[in-house]
């Protein structure tokens, strides 16, 4: 398997990373590997909306093979298949995700850049391909999905004040609602008063949950 490419995304952690893709209209710029940037290869994508990507879960690979998992949406407590989840804990660390195709820059330093939108991807995760998402197959309208349909509306309440809000650049403000809105902590843990910090961009977010709400606390400007 060779890496053809990898994107670059707001996380720069895997804690606040959205658990699927769509979830959140996170942003990410796929950049290709210098072998793999020839224009030719990329045409006739321009007409599709939605693309399917190949990746490595780079930072979740395990020596032994465990055969059950503990899903988030089921309180990470609740063993099932792994095979029967998007666990990234596999025996093969292999994700899949669907994304928006916002538009494809030709840019002098690093040839064709796919900019995407729904990214679930680690900052710096290589990618091992790209595939048309195709809605006369891809799309299945009477499918069903286990036990995942039960916790799918699943949305927390975000509080965050106008004054830490405007401290965020404006163009990733939505998407950082969103991320909260999924509620990025740990599966097994319970409301309470626990104060948490995400890494999202540049940004180092503060925040507690407490029965169903989610209070921003403060956020900061990480200086590199």
């Amino acid at each position: 398997m060779k890496i053809i490419a990898r994107i670059h995304t707001d996380f720069k952690e895997k804690f606040g990373i959205p658990r699927q893709s769509g979830l959140a209209e996170a942003r990410g710029r796929i950049v290709f590997e210098p072998e793999y940037r020839a224009p030719e290869a990329l045409r006739g994508l321009e007409g599709y909306s939605h693309l399917w990507i190949i990746w490595e879960f780079s930072e979740a690979k395990r020596e032994n093979f465990s055969p059950t998992v503990r899903p988030p949406r089921l309180g990470g407590n609740t063993r099932v298949g792994v095979f029967a989840t998007r666990s990234p804990y596999r025996p093969n660390p292999i994700g899949l995700s669907s994304v928006k195709l916002e538009r494809i820059e030709n840019t002098k330093n690093e040839g064709c850049v796919l900019h995407v939108l729904g990214a679930d991807m680690l900052d710096g995760t290589p990618i091992y391909d790209i595939k048309p998402y195709l809605p006369f197959t891809d799309c299945h309208a009477d499918a069903v999905g286990g036990f995942s349909d039960e916790v799918r509306d699943y949305a927390l309440e975000v509080q965050i004040s106008g004054r830490l809000l405007d401290t965020v650049d404006e163009d990733k403000r939505a998407t950082l609602i969103e991320v909260l809105r999924g509620d990025p902590r740990p599966s097994y843990k319970a409301d309470g008063e626990s104060e948490y910090g995400m890494r999202f961009a540049e940004y180092e977010v503060k925040f507690a949950v407490s029965d169903g709400v989610l209070t921003v606390k403060n956020i900061l400007k990480i200086h590199k």
